[in-house]
């Protein structure tokens, strides 16, 4: 799984797709969290008017039940999904 984990990564990081936001919030937020990298940092230390950051914070909330192996296993099916090969 992790090979198809970075090949996903890697097709989406080079895609010439133009996505929607909730999907690139969502591929955001499952490759953070799928690479243990999704620390939240406290609401209180967001910058004032920092609308990108609220909304990958807001991303990250929304999946932080998954496990690093289920957001690898969304993370794939959204690439599939959503990025051409």
């Amino acid at each position: 799984m992790d090979e198809d984990f970075q090949n996903a990564a890697e097709r989406a990081s080079n895609t010439k797709t133009v996505l929607p936001p909730d999907i690139q919030l969502l591929l955001y937020a499952y490759y953070k969290k799928g690479n243990h990298k999704s620390k939240l940092i406290p609401v209180e230390n967001l910058k004032e008017n920092d609308l990108r950051s609220a909304f990958k914070y807001n991303a990250l909330i929304q999946i932080k039940g998954l496990t690093a192996t289920e957001a690898k296993k969304e993370y794939i099916k959204l690439v599939a999904q959503y990025i051409p090969d």
